[in-house]
């Protein structure tokens, strides 16, 4: 089977399973209404920040609050992805009618990886101009220095957490296997590595920990951080390439 149509077989399938559909519109209303309530929060409380607050304060960040809970749809969303079709054992159909795993996995990638970057650049720059407009006073424009950067960069990240995903679930073919190691990496392991002194520098290498990086446009006083926005995504790409490469390795040597 050629590539286009194979390519063609994949997008239907991904707009065929409610699943997929709804958890991507799971991950922007979460990320919009979560981004909302932080950014109004943050400028109520900012007059009693204190100085050195004050000056990391870093509204095109605090606009992109949501993604913490936005990207944990797009987890699942990679996941589902992927693994639906070995829960349902349609993978031997499909392997079936295209014996080129390669083919068959990376068209599958590359068409959610087009969906979610759609969705994860619609619900960044969203996520921008709603929490600027909460801040009022304190917003940032897209103009100034480096916060264009920041907004294209939380799309991006949103698209690499769901890629991240996709090649862990093709390593584990098991929906609950990739989403029971997935969500507490994330929400659990990877805040507590990042945050213990003991731990901080091996957890600044982590996907989502560099990755979010390019979402940032003041540094913290006191950040020595080894790697800029951009050295960030770079070190989360790599752990995106790292998880591919493992599921095409695995795919490619057992059955389905």
């Amino acid at each position: 089977m050629a590539a286009t149509q194979v390519i063609r077989s994949e997008w239907t399938k991904i707009r065929s399973v409610a699943s997929t559909v709804w958890t991507l519109s799971l991950a922007v209303v979460v990320t919009l209404a979560l981004s909302m309530l932080i950014s109004a929060l943050s400028a109520n409380e900012f007059d009693k920040l204190s100085a050195q607050d004050r000056s990391d304060f870093d509204p095109t960040f605090i606009s992109f609050a949501g993604m913490s809970l936005g990207q944990l749809a797009m987890i699942v969303f990679g996941v589902l992805v992927v693994s639906n079709e070995y829960s349902s054992g349609m993978i031997r159909t499909s392997l079936a009618a295209v014996p080129q795993r390669g083919t068959f996995l990376f068209s599958k990638v590359a068409v959610a990886t087009g969906l979610a970057l759609v969705v994860g650049m619609a619900t960044s720059f969203a996520a921008f101009f709603l929490g600027q407009a909460m801040l009022g006073e304190h917003r940032a424009h897209l103009g100034d220095t480096g916060v264009l950067r920041a907004v294209v960069g939380g799309g991006l990240y949103m698209t690499l957490i769901a890629v991240f995903s996709m090649g862990v679930a093709a390593m584990l073919r098991s929906p609950m296997l990739s989403l029971g190691i997935l969500m507490p990496f994330f929400f659990l392991i990877s805040n507590i590595l990042g945050n213990v002194d003991a731990t901080k520098k091996v957890g600044r290498f982590l996907p989502d920990q560099a990755g979010s990086r390019i979402m940032q446009v003041v540094t913290p006083g006191g950040d020595d951080t080894p790697y800029g926005p951009w050295g960030g995504l770079g070190i989360m790409a790599l752990w995106v390439i790292a998880a591919l490469g493992g599921g095409y390795a695995l795919l490619k040597r057992r059955d389905a």
